[in-house]
């Protein structure tokens, strides 16, 4: 068997699962492509009517730009609290490490409709939060953070958190102590020894967390829609009004398809960028 054969035969354990992700997945998007070119789902020909109305449409273009915002603020907040959570994971011996993982993994084993209706008590009118700042003084009513922005992008923030966390705190653990060690010898302070030996060491994992915090943020519209309530409009939601409520199958089609090439654009392109400034820190 020559080499070609020997490359063949090391993939065929992965070819049930390349079968199913073929048409569990990929199925179902061609078909969504091919029904946003149909002028109609009962009518035949082909045509990039539903991309030009889309595109040539500010309100469906602004909304488009709002949740891509939106998944950058989630990654923002989850990054400001992954990284305290992940040096002192880092720093940590085994059995808080384990708690801590522990801890980190317990929100995953609740599903995210139950942690959105949470949410939603949470900051709801005369809620936790306002129970708590008004018996602290911190406010005189209500603060209003359900169906608010800030309330949005907090709840997503927890529901991803794990997302950020777990890959960044596995890249802080492989940073070798004695670096760290050196550098405290020699002299850095805290806030040098951050930004010079663990922010550049630890970009890996936080690539990682970005990624799939901003796909995950953008894309849920359980918790957009409950949270964020009807005011606030995001591409999921904006998707299903056309597709469901107006009947627009093929618009909707289209929508779909610019929104998921859009996220992938920018996930490609951050991952791109952030490969060549590892390139440069391994260098």
């Amino acid at each position: 068997m020559g080499k070609a054969g020997g490359k063949a035969a090391s993939f065929l354990p992965a070819a049930p699962l390349a079968l199913f992700f073929a048409v569990a997945y990929l199925l179902p998007v061609a078909i969504l492509t091919a029904v946003s070119f149909r002028p109609d789902l009962r009518a035949s020909g082909w045509t990039l009517a539903h991309y030009a109305a889309f595109l040539g449409d500010g309100f469906n273009l602004s909304i488009l730009l709002d949740t891509l915002w939106l998944g950058l603020q989630v990654v923002g907040v989850t990054l400001l609290i992954a990284y305290p959570l992940g040096l002192v994971y880092m720093r940590a011996g085994p059995r808080l490490r384990a708690l801590l993982v522990f801890l980190i993994l317990l929100p995953l084993l609740t599903n995210t409709v139950v942690r959105t209706f949470a949410w939603m008590a949470i900051l709801g009118r005369n809620g936790l939060v306002d129970t708590v700042a008004a018996t602290l003084g911190l406010a005189d009513g209500p603060l209003r953070l359900l169906y608010s922005r800030t309330g949005l992008v907090i709840a997503l923030a927890q529901i991803y958190l794990p997302l950020m966390a777990l890959p960044l705190n596995n890249s802080l653990a492989k940073i070798d102590g004695n670096l760290l060690r050196a550098a405290e010898g020699l002299g850095a302070s805290s806030a040098h020894l951050f930004r010079t030996v663990i922010l550049p060491l630890s970009l890996p994992g936080a690539v990682a967390g970005c990624l799939l915090v901003f796909a995950g943020a953008t894309t849920a519209f359980i918790t957009q829609t409950l949270v964020g309530g009807g005011r606030q409009i995001f591409m999921p939601l904006f998707i299903y009004q056309q597709a469901i409520g107006v009947q627009r199958w093929a618009f909707a089609a289209a929508a779909s398809v610019v929104f998921a090439l859009t996220v992938m654009a920018i996930v490609y392109a951050f991952n791109r960028f952030a490969r060549a400034r590892l390139r440069g820190v391994d260098a």
